[in-house]
């Protein structure tokens, strides 16, 4: 029956992996369900806000630590590498220790590392804490998956999972917009430091107000157990199918924009790098589409509507392709609409596939999410430095048309 102070429905007791008899559920519309999205939204928000925050500041690091640009871009590129690993250790952390404590503890430590970073005496230094710090943040992410899987009512979970990736978006996007405006009326130092101070506001508003777990179930962290869990989950085909769209998609989102940027500064287009640097305010697609397609995916079915997303972004490449702003622009808009909506769907139905080890399933995804980034992003700079364009566009085109075979088997496996 529904409890009208807690936001939660109560459900009989499950038997073996039930937390608690009796337990609750958050369900949308309530008090609880409410304050659980705005939660997890401004903990996705300041996460990859600290995260891409170095992003418009690397001009400064050669300036101030001369560096070349090349070397400029680890500020980023250490910190992403070392989460990736650092989120298979995570999911099993918040499997032993519980998801609202590490996702805490996560944002705490990236805030007060952000604010460490600011006042790094040398390269190296910078460098040191930029790692940590992506350690740090490996603690929200897949948690943060595990808990809507867990404590939202399964018709209610993929609008929660899409008002979190929605966070994720506008932090990436706002996180390398505070910076660079900070950054230019003070300097990269305060810009970081306003950052980490986000970063720990947010930790304080998990601590407080996030709703406690009612359904984690503790388990075992050993090594024999993280192997029998990632052998359970690497034999499970559904589950397979999700991490592949996980690589594809995001493999063909930074491709996109590692290089589009290259392509509008030179003929025909000859922007000025200002209006190239706009492109980044397409993140705000993700905002409206993330809790969309979460809903429609309850709704009309998750293979369905991922089929549908996955054929989204090929048409938005589509787009791109003619060497004009007025198909260019409305096609950058949808394929950054589609690939939230991809990713909403893919990260919402780990948790409803896997049964146990959720925070492992969802570190799988996220390491396979990241390596995407990793290795198509590397491989797109060959086919661009080869072919331009038209190399980009046709690698990127590949990488799609297999998430479409993949999301269609997901859809016809269900």
């Amino acid at each position: 029956m529904a409890d009208g102070d807690f936001g939660r429905v109560r459900i009989e007791p499950a038997g073996q992996g039930a937390a608690e008899p009796g337990a609750e559920y958050l369900v949308a519309g309530t008090l609880a369900y409410k304050r659980a999205s705005r939660i997890l939204f401004v903990a996705g928000f300041s996460t990859f806000a600290a995260l891409y925050c170095v992003q418009p500041l690397m001009p400064e690091f050669t300036r101030e630590f001369g560096v070349t640009p090349a070397q400029s871009s680890l500020a980023l590129s250490v910190s992403t590498g070392v989460l990736a690993f650092a989120l298979l250790v995570a999911g099993a952390v918040s499997d032993r220790f519980g998801r609202k404590a590490i996702m805490a503890l996560s944002l705490l430590a990236s805030g007060t590392l952000g604010i460490s970073g600011a006042m790094a005496p040398d390269w190296a230094s910078l460098l040191l804490v930029r790692a940590l710090e992506g350690m740090a943040l490996s603690g929200l992410p897949a948690v943060a998956m595990a808990y809507v899987s867990e404590e939202v009512d399964p018709r209610s979970a993929g609008v929660a999972m899409g008002l979190y990736i929605g966070g994720t978006a506008l932090g990436g996007m706002s996180g390398r917009a505070l910076t660079a405006l900070v950054a230019d009326v003070a300097s990269w130092r305060m810009a970081m430091g306003v950052i980490g101070t986000l970063g720990i506001a947010a930790a304080l508003a998990v601590w407080f107000a996030l709703p406690a777990s009612r359904h984690f179930q503790r388990r075992p962290a050993g090594v024999r157990e993280l192997a029998e869990a990632w052998r359970g989950h690497l034999m499970d085909r559904g589950l397979l199918a999700l991490f592949a769209m996980g690589f594809l998609s995001m493999g063909a989102f930074v491709t996109v924009f590692n290089y589009i940027g290259f392509r509008l500064l030179a003929p025909p287009f000859d922007l000025r790098p200002a209006a190239v640097g706009a492109v980044f305010t397409v993140y705000l697609c993700g905002v409206v589409s993330s809790p969309l397609f979460g809903g429609l995916a309850v709704r009309l079915g998750r293979g369905r509507v991922l089929a549908v997303a996955a054929a989204m972004m090929a048409a938005g490449l589509a787009l791109m392709t003619p060497d004009s702003l007025w198909t260019m622009t409305p096609g950058i808009a949808l394929f950054t609409f589609a690939f939230f909506g991809v990713h909403t769907i893919a990260s919402g139905w780990i948790g409803q596939r896997a049964p146990v080890n959720r925070g492992q399933a969802s570190a799988i995804y996220l390491f396979c999410y990241y390596m995407g980034s990793t290795i198509a992003g590397t491989l797109g700079g060959v086919f661009w430095y080869a072919f331009g364009w038209a190399g980009v566009g046709g690698f990127v085109g590949l990488l799609l048309a297999v998430g479409l075979i993949v999301s269609l088997g997901l859809a016809i496996r269900r």
